[in-house]
């Protein structure tokens, strides 16, 4: 996958089939979706792949437990049908993960013993292994943190995790193997018009390249903004009178050390607080403790949210209940702050209860012909771009053609465990470690705390275009999210090698480890 050769295909005045606009999971579902089915995609990132809420999730592929309380038996249904096609078609990504409830009280056991056997029949022949009650010793196995007083057993169940970053890198390499142009730093201006009434139709967009400045007028037969929290921007670029679509709302976590999570189970806390359901997991050695949900209260989304102290003591207060060792500040190893683009209710605007906001994606047509798809979640993403698809193609007259994709292999899919941190690249780990051979230097770890090696610096330039150290540090890897201090510690060594492959100078190398330097200090809780 190489920049350049995708920037000069814009320079071809034949129209696009589709345009995509944001390089999320929903955007990059899409284009994949759109070139799968033959149309001719491009797919137009601001910034980096996968750079806003999509490299922030929990980190679940899932059918979501929570939602049977709320009665959404439909998106269940859907998610954990779509949990399993993912599973089949990217194992190098995704795994299926254990969790365990654990039971305080005499009723939980057959009230969360009932819920899961129902998650377990919505999923069918695509189930990841069936629930069941475990007794206090077998739940102490599993999950040997949980505290102790009062425990009586617990409920396990599974449901699959995955890198959410890796597979939008995944999908838009996917994307470029089958024809599609996925090209990131490539923000949109405006959007392109045949005219200036109410009836015009939008025909293209003004892209800008955001390394050269330079402009490319692009002609489409159908413009989709898939750019989630910031899709009612890109709706006012089309109609400024647009009402806005979305409520956004954060959701924190927290990474600590393995040793608060030793197992290979999750836990699944289903009473916090707040409502919410809490998770610890297992995910690259580290642990994720997560999430909140808070509403954003005006204004423009941030392109980087930063966690606010009460999140964060929300987090550690629901630590110190249910785990027998609970982390305090200091052993938070990151922080990290995700909004999600939840589908605004029937309430006054700013009174939404954001946790009880619909997750399930919504899709509309302007009268310009600017598709907008939004909403929905990581494990939807191919349902959503199926769906999107099917409405571009119609918009734009485009000849109707099925979706491939439910089987569709992603880039690199392979079900050998390759081990940490090889497995994400599957079927491409060969052609690294080839590459890693070539210098004997490359072989070396970035960092003594961190399990990467510099040869995946080398490749994510060659061949996933990461242009700024951030993209390298928080994205090809995930050094950010699993030590941020150790990954500033690392950056000076990513700048050099990185400017080795791109041609950059010394004061290109301050310039990015100075930038990166100042973003991961977001992540850092105690500075």
């Amino acid at each position: 996958m190489n920049r350049a050769a995708l920037l000069a295909r814009l320079a071809d005045r034949e129209p696009w089939d589709i345009l995509v606009i944001g390089g999320g999971a929903t955007g990059l579902g899409t284009a994949v979706e759109a070139a799968a089915r033959g149309y001719r995609t491009l797919l137009a990132e601001a910034h980096d792949f996968a750079k806003g809420t999509s490299s922030r999730s929990t980190k679940l592929v899932h059918g979501g437990v929570r939602y049977l309380r709320q009665g959404n038996i439909g998106l269940v249904f859907e998610a954990l049908k779509e949990r399993g096609r993912l599973l089949a078609n990217a194992p190098h990504l995704v795994r299926n993960l254990s969790f365990v409830v654990p039971r305080y009280d005499w009723w939980e056991g057959p009230f969360y013993g009932a819920g899961l056997k129902l998650y377990d029949l919505l999923a069918g022949s695509l189930g990841l292994g069936p629930s069941r009650l475990l007794s206090r010793a077998e739940t102490l196995a599993e999950i040997p943190t949980v505290e102790p007083a009062g425990l009586r057993g617990g409920v396990i169940y599974h449901d699959a995790q995955f890198d959410d970053a890796r597979l939008a890198l995944t999908l838009a390499r996917t994307c470029a193997d089958l024809g599609g142009a996925p090209i990131n730093y490539l923000a949109l201006e405006r959007l392109a018009k045949d005219g200036d009434g109410r009836d015009s139709r939008v025909t293209g967009a003004l892209l800008r390249d955001r390394e050269t400045g330079a402009e490319h007028t692009v002609a489409a037969r159908v413009v989709v903004n898939a750019t989630g929290i910031f899709s009612d921007a890109v709706r006012r670029l089309d109609d400024p009178d647009a009402p806005p679509l979305l409520a956004p709302s954060q959701g924190v976590h927290l990474v600590l050390d393995r040793r608060f999570l030793p197992g290979e189970s999750a836990i699944m806390l289903p009473h916090t607080d707040d409502g919410r359901v809490l998770f610890a997991i297992p995910w690259h050695g580290r642990t994720i403790l997560g999430t909140t949900d808070t509403p954003l209260v005006s204004g423009e989304p941030p392109l980087e949210p930063r966690a606010l102290p009460e999140e964060v003591e929300f987090l550690l207060r629901e630590a110190r209940r249910h785990l027998a060792h609970p982390p305090e500040p200091a052993d938070v190893l990151a922080v990290f702050a995700g909004l999600r683009p939840l589908v605004r209710g029937g309430s006054p605007e700013g009174t939404e209860d954001t946790a009880a906001l619909a997750r399930d994606h919504q899709l509309l047509a302007a009268r310009s012909g600017l598709v907008t798809i939004t909403g929905g979640k990581w494990t939807t993403y191919r349902k959503m771009g199926e769906d999107t698809v099917h409405l571009a193609a119609r918009v734009a007259g485009l000849p109707e053609r099925p979706s491939p994709t439910a089987e569709l292999a992603l880039r690199g899919r392979s079900e050998e465990d390759l081990g940490e941190p090889w497995s994400v690249y599957g079927s491409d780990a060969p052609t690294l470690s080839a590459l890693a051979g070539e210098r004997p230097e490359w072989g070396a770890l970035l960092h003594p705390r961190l399990p990467y090696r510099t040869v995946q610096v080398v490749w994510a330039v060659r061949h996933e275009m990461a242009r700024t150290v951030e993209d390298v540090l928080a994205r090809r890897t995930r050094a950010l999210l699993l030590d941020a201090r150790a990954s500033v510690e690392a950056a000076p060594e990513v700048a050099r090698v990185m400017a080795a492959e791109l041609g950059r100078d010394a004061a290109w190398q301050a310039e990015q480890v100075a930038r990166y330097g100042e973003l991961a200090t977001g992540y850092i809780l105690i500075r």
